[in-house]
């Protein structure tokens, strides 16, 4: 989403009472405010809030003066007042100023830096160009506020909760931001898609290849990979796969042994009979006419 859209999205406002409130990363915010201003002269004079003001411009040039600081206001400026903070803002004559602006209250439960230091630090930033997904939340919470639709509520408490974090990491040091990110080993989890993409296609005849393909991989890679992680093949699991499903639907004397076959990949019954008897050391009809029970 552009700034341009956002100059479109003035039923943003219609977000009062349809969104008041929020949890976030164990915060909880209370939204006070919605408002949507079109390109044209305004003055907000000098006052102050007992909660977080945050305005988008999105077209246009004013000002922004907070306490004895005096900051221009330009399309793509984020500018914060936080509580208490007493500040004005005036757009120009010639190129009025158009925002999108929100306020909401923030109990911070961490002492620790983060994202959230961008709202708490005293004497923090309060300009910004560190737009990042603003416009798009203004515009899609501004588009899910003026038709509901069922799932609305859902979809209102993600946007904003995400709004609050994205307007703290507008106005966040970099420090606050810097993580270690934890990243899990992908190779268990490529492996289950493989496993999956088995399982999905056993009546369908299936190639490493195929599986390969699913899982974004070259055949060699998939192969390594899977016999690594389960230590078996790829084609030996498919087997073992096929067979058991073969001894589940077996138990349904509805099918025919070579229905059975042919939903479990096998084109003709023989090699399935063969293949079957190697696994569970009895045939097909043995292992229907027992139910699956086995003697020793």
């Amino acid at each position: 989403m552009t700034l341009a859209e956002v100059g479109s999205a003035d039923r943003f406002v219609d977000l009062a009472g349809l969104l008041e409130s929020c949890e976030v990363d164990g915060f909880r915010a209370d939204f006070v405010s919605w408002g949507h201003y079109q390109p044209e002269y305004w003055r907000n004079y000098w006052h102050s809030h007992s909660f977080h003001e945050v305005c988008l411009a999105y077209s246009g040039e004013g000002r922004f003066n907070n306490g004895a600081e005096q900051y221009d206001v330009v399309p793509g400026s984020v500018f914060l007042a936080r509580p208490g903070d007493v500040h004005e803002i005036e757009s120009s004559r010639a190129e009025p100023l158009g925002i999108a602006f929100w306020g909401f209250t923030f109990r911070p439960s961490k002492d620790e830096p983060g994202w959230w230091s961008g709202l708490t630090r005293t004497g923090g930033p309060v300009m910004s160009s560190r737009t990042g997904a603003l416009p798009a939340l203004v515009t899609a919470l501004a588009r899910e506020a003026a038709a509901p639709v069922s799932g609305y509520e859902t979809a209102l408490a993600a946007l904003g909760s995400t709004l609050v974090m994205e307007t703290a990491r507008a106005f966040a040091l970099d420090e606050d931001l810097a993580v270690e990110p934890v990243r899990r080993d992908r190779g268990p989890l490529v492996v289950a898609a493989m496993q999956r993409h088995l399982r999905d296609n056993l009546s369908r005849p299936i190639t490493v290849r195929d599986v390969a393909a699913a899982a974004h991989l070259s055949e060699r890679h998939a192969e390594r990979l899977f016999t690594q992680q389960t230590g078996d093949s790829i084609m030996s699991t498919l087997r073992r796969l096929r067979l058991e499903l073969a001894a589940q639907l077996l138990l349904d004397h509805t099918l025919t042994i070579t229905d059975v076959a042919k939903a479990c990949g096998y084109s003709d019954v023989r090699p399935f009979s063969t293949a079957f008897k190697r696994m569970y050391r009895r045939t097909p009809g043995d292992h229907r006419r027992t139910g699956g029970t086995e003697f020793l």
